[in-house]
């Protein structure tokens, strides 16, 4: 599966629900590994983690006061916040610290 090595464009999609979808990321590596890794990112709390094993995952966390999911579709992670105001800085921590396991 190819990667991309560029820097993501930040997403501004709003749900039915409220929140915002912010990045699709590669889904390059297995839901295991991102679990782990968005878990190394200092201050996050795994609230959720949802996988039938084959084909759909979900990962919920906490960081700097923010819930987020992490959802594979289509071959890509989706990244969505609770909070459609999160500030942008708090989400380009997230985006680039999964970038460093998913767009190499």
């Amino acid at each position: 599966m190819a990667t991309r090595s560029k820097p993501q464009t930040m997403l501004n999609h709003l749900t039915h629900g409220g929140s915002r979808q912010f990045v699709e990321l590669p889904e390059s590596a297995s839901f295991d590994r991102m679990r782990d890794h968005i878990a190394g990112l200092g201050g996050v709390a795994i609230t959720g983690f949802l996988s039938d094993d084959v084909t759909e995952t979900w990962i919920d966390f906490t960081f700097r006061g923010h819930q987020f999911t992490i959802n594979n579709q289509f071959g890509d992670y989706w990244f969505f916040v609770a909070d459609p105001c999160c500030p942008d800085d708090v989400l380009q921590a997230v985006v680039r610290h999964c970038e460093a396991l998913l767009c190499r």
